[in-house]
């Protein structure tokens, strides 16, 4: 009996104009979207200083983040909100809603005026601003993945929403460009006193564009056959939520995927921003340069791994993303000190700094609210090395009668806070302290662009190492969470799991990290949380998520 010929595969076909204009509206109204969402982390400095005045450093560095955090607190409760939406009208309308709601609130903030002008309102204001952004943002990203999936032949998902994963870094690196030209153009007095504002203004240009880009789009054509036979689903939450079959696939798309791919996004494009700054005291210009230059060369990789993942899968290129992050976020960070600050690192090794008190005299100095006190000996040393962004080590002996800052050899007494002339005390212990670290070496600035010479290429390849991270986690992660759910509650399945990542576990990262390196004294120490979250990811997705690239999306309406 002849057996027939193996059939061939179908030559690759090029993207028709229809996919190409579906990928870039879709894309470009994201970008816009990200831009308007990352200025305030890009300018976290700044923003303390204009809108949490009376804080001191350490404490409004931690308000900034959390106010900067507040935005992704929210993402889940706008992805339930307009995934629902968006499963029960449309993609299209639904992320015409989340981009006007998004550019209006960031427009508002160029307004808005500063503590120094409105008192306590203008922080609460802000927030709220921040809130509104990020329940437009918890509905975005779903419905833009959902709708360029929805278009894609199916041996090209990853390929295709691939481009939509590029839109988060392209808008932070809009977000850098337009606030360094902005720099340049005004000066650094001027940006910090009213500059700041332009960029926020630019917002209004794009939501014009945004909008008018998104009202030439059609509906997905699987939701649009779907809605034509009357198959949409009429209660999206309880379907994606309420049923066991569908409730543990989000579960297993949030700490097999998500949460991991979260924690190495945000290390890699925002917390090596904040390290530069706040701990290795890079100039806030050069470090937006080095970040922009590593954003540049990395970016093209989410579309280099989202291809990769139509050919091998989703899942093995998000895992290794995580481990390998896990694996060498330490000695990646420990060498980005070497090459931004080598004196600080000289400093470190030659003069390190640890604080010696008796037992029970060190508490947590964690200062949330900005209205505690503190009055040990102990927690003010801490506390004025945290404001100051010296890396040191805690150590308890039982024989110190009060603690003590010692800066190499050099042994400073701290004071008791409840002491009737402690603000003579705190005088002279800060000044004692300051003049050890500089004559062990420690420098108050790192070297400027010029004075880095072929350490510069060093730094932007250290960075571009961790941008390359964030492209193999979050290339392939939207086509494969449009293939974990089907076409009726897809907008609500895959948003509530990818925001609950990206806008807690990864969210808060900025804000957790730095609290543990205030808590603890050691600059790397905020590092572990990161890794800890990426490695679970790899554990339960190796042992427990399915590989997905060979699913059909439309069979499963």
């Amino acid at each position: 009996m002849a057996t027939a010929p193996p059939r061939r595969a179908a030559p690759p076909q090029p993207m028709s104009a229809d996919e190409k204009r579906v990928i870039f509206a879709s894309s470009l109204g994201t970008v816009f979207e990200w831009y308007d969402f990352y200025l305030f982390g890009v300018m976290t400095v700044i923003i303390g200083n204009a809108f949490f005045t009376t804080l001191a450093p350490a404490t409004r560095d931690i308000f900034v983040l959390l106010a900067f955090a507040a935005g992704f607190a929210v993402r889940p409760f706008g992805a339930i909100v307009f995934g629902r939406l968006g499963d029960l009208v449309g993609r299209k309308y639904t992320f015409l809603v989340t981009i006007l709601l998004m550019g209006l609130s960031t427009f508002t903030v160029c307004l808005l005026p500063t503590y120094a002008t409105w008192g306590i309102a203008a922080p609460v204001t802000l927030i709220a601003l921040r809130l509104l952004q990020g329940l437009a943002l918890g509905g975005e990203y779903g419905g833009a993945a959902t709708y360029v999936a929805e278009h894609a032949p199916r041996h090209k998902r990853g390929a295709y929403t691939s481009w939509i994963q590029t839109t988060a870094t392209v808008g932070l690196m809009l977000a850098l460009m337009v606030i360094l030209v902005t720099r340049l153009e005004v000066g650094e007095a001027a940006f910090a006193d009213w500059g700041w504002r332009i960029p926020y203004a630019c917002s209004g240009v794009l939501l014009v564009v945004s909008v008018w880009i998104r009202l030439r789009l059609a509906e997905s054509p699987a939701f649009a056959r779907m809605k034509s036979q009357g198959r949409t689903s009429r209660a999206p939450l309880t379907e994606s939520f309420a049923q066991w079959g569908n409730l543990k696939l989000v579960i297993l798309a949030l700490f097999g995927a998500t949460a991991g791919q979260a924690v190495v996004w945000y290390t890699g494009q925002f917390y090596t921003l904040y390290f530069l700054q706040s701990f290795l005291k890079v100039d806030g210009q050069t470090a937006n340069i080095l970040v922009a230059v590593a954003l540049a060369i990395g970016t093209p990789f989410f579309v280099v791994f989202g291809t990769l993942s139509d050919r091998i899968g989703r899942k093995p290129i998000v895992l290794a993303g995580c481990l390998i992050a896990a694996l060498t976020y330490i000695p990646l960070f420990h060498a980005l000190t070497s090459y931004a600050n080598p004196r600080l690192e000289a400093a470190i090794e030659s003069a390190p700094v640890a604080v010696v008190a008796p037992p029970g005299d060190c508490n947590l100095i964690l200062n949330l609210t900005g209205t505690a006190k503190f009055h040990t000996a102990c927690d003010l040393a801490r506390l004025f090395l945290a404001n100051a962004g010296v890396n040191y080590d805690k150590r308890e002996d039982p024989g110190s009668a009060v603690a003590t800052v010692r800066v190499g050899s050099v042994a400073v007494p701290a004071y008791d806070g409840s002491a009737a002339d402690a603000r003579e005390q705190k005088a002279r212990f800060e000044s004692a302290v300051r003049a050890a670290l500089d004559a062990a070496g420690y420098p108050a600035q790192a070297d400027p662009i010029p004075a880095l010479g072929g350490r510069w290429w060093a730094i932007v390849g250290l960075l571009t190492l961790m941008v390359i991270y964030v492209t193999m986690v979050y290339g392939p992660i939207a086509a494969m969470l449009v293939e974990f759910f089907p076409t009726r509650i897809r907008y609500t399945s895959m948003s509530l799991p990818y925001h609950i990542g990206n806008g807690w576990f990864g969210g808060f990262l900025p804000a957790l990290s730095f609290a543990i390196v205030a808590a603890r004294g050691n600059i790397y120490s905020g590092l572990w949380y990161p890794i800890g979250i990426a490695a679970m990811t790899f554990v339960v997705g190796l042992l427990f998520v399915r590989e997905t690239k060979d699913v059909d999306i439309y069979a499963r309406d």
